[in-house]
């Protein structure tokens, strides 16, 4: 049975850098593994009152069984305003609730980071790293991935240049032999 590694982008533009890059790296898993990505833009901001009502958005359970049957993550996100985008930051709250079904727990995660900037979304990247450790993602830390000026890392027909790609190969590699840990 194939392995299903979720791709969670943090930007919901439709021009997405970090969509563009998460493309590239869903086309560099090995055989046995299908890398799908999980929408995150139609998550309501989490509130309480609705566990407490019961009355949960669908979309809430969707995204849960969705976040359940993944053996682990990449989360790719931009950088605003010095820290993760609040799209990102709410799934990783719905994912981990109701108290005691938390959807993430003990499951393998890596972080990807672009950014137009010079500092490639290095302080989202830090910020969102923080929220694993609540919800028990066991964090590849090992290379990390803040790709700076990420407008240069395409060409004109929209590729990604061939040693960004080379270097999210071996970031890939590194992130299957995280996942076979478990």
């Amino acid at each position: 049975m194939n392995k299903k590694i979720g791709l969670i982008v943090g930007s919901l533009r439709k021009g997405s850098w970090n969509r563009k890059v998460a493309k590239v790296v869903q086309g560099l898993f090995p055989e046995g593994y299908d890398a799908e990505f999980i929408e995150i833009g139609d998550l309501p901001l989490f509130n309480e009152d609705f566990e407490r009502e019961n009355r949960e958005p669908e979309s809430y359970g969707v995204f849960r069984k969705q976040i359940g049957e993944a053996d682990g993550f990449i989360f790719f996100t931009p950088e605003y305003n010095r820290s993760l985008p609040p799209a990102i930051k709410n799934a990783v709250d719905v994912g981990s609730r109701p108290v005691g079904k938390n959807q993430w727990d003990g499951k393998p995660a890596a972080v990807v980071s672009a950014s137009i900037g010079g500092f490639g979304g290095m302080e989202a990247n830090f910020a969102l790293r923080q929220n694993f450790i609540y919800t028990n993602m066991i964090l590849l830390q090992q290379p990390e991935v803040y790709l700076s000026n990420v407008m240069n890392l395409f060409d004109d027909d929209g590729n990604m240049v061939q040693d960004t790609k080379d270097f999210l190969q071996k970031f890939v590699d590194a992130f299957v032999e995280h996942v076979e840990r478990f």
